[in-house]
């Protein structure tokens, strides 16, 4: 109960920084420029609408991200609001958690909404048989955020806003490119490859939900991809929470 009130405190705080509004503003203006641009996409406005309404979704959350989540446990510290916090009930496990699902509520009801609207705009089209893949698409970048969200409360527990919106967005870029850097490992040295693979599998497994590809085709996933990937999201979520509640158990707010 006690990470509810807080998960709703935050949402609160979002939606009273107009966070929200602004998120979806944006989302709106990306989805009228795709139709801008489809005449200039030379037969592929489809494609074009597709991919960057998804895109759209993953780079406005982690605008967010790296705005509101990498901060907020940092701002409360020097604030000197979780003083008077957690000297109530309140364990610092379930401050942390309420503060990664209040935060992940937001960017589920963002990436929700933009995902409709651009259900919306495929039927008006006349492309009803995309909708399938595009709403696959949208639940893993869902999921895909509220992991990014878990890895900037862990930072922000840890660290100022500025490095913590530097380590968030570099775990983001690394996680993009796991794939690769595995593949590059084979290329080099024992201990460099060694290096890569322990890298690539600390940090996030991304390309796990990026499914931009097939929803711009029309392919929908299947239901053991969606099964491991809403698997892998949990796990990582909690290990990085509960390395979040470890750090943040051992700093003296008294």
């Amino acid at each position: 109960m006690t990470a509810y009130l807080i998960a709703r405190n935050t949402f609160r705080e979002a939606a009273r920084d107009r966070m929200l509004v602004a998120a979806l503003g944006a989302g709106a203006a990306l989805l009228a420029a795709t139709q801008l641009l489809s005449p200039l996409a030379l037969g592929e406005g489809l494609r074009l609408t597709v991919d960057l309404g998804l895109t759209g979704i993953t780079f406005i959350g982690l605008t967010l991200i790296l705005l509101v989540g990498t901060s907020m446990v940092a701002k409360e510290i020097d604030k000197r609001t979780i003083y008077n916090l957690l000297a109530r009930p309140v364990s610092r496990r379930s401050y942390l958690v309420g503060k990664w699902a209040g935060l992940s509520a937001t960017l589920w009801i963002m990436a929700v909404a933009m995902g409709l609207a651009l259900s919306f705009l495929l039927v008006l089209r006349g492309h009803a048989q995309q909708v399938p893949s595009v709403l696959q698409a949208v639940y893993l970048a869902g999921l895909e955020l509220t992991v990014v969200t878990a890895i900037a409360v862990l930072f922000s527990a840890i660290s100022t806003p500025v490095l913590s919106a530097l380590y968030t967005l570099a775990l983001f870029l690394v996680g993009q490119w796991s794939y690769d850097l595995r593949g590059f490992a084979a290329k080099f040295p024992p201990a460099i490859a060694g290096a890569c693979d322990l890298t690539a599998s600390v940090v996030p497994n991304l390309p796990v939900f990026n499914m931009r590809t097939l929803a711009a085709d029309g392919v929908t996933a299947s239901g053991i991809h969606i099964a491991i990937a809403t698997a892998y999201a949990c796990v990582y979520c909690a290990g990085a929470l509960a390395l979040a509640t470890a750090a943040l158990e051992t700093r003296d707010f008294k």
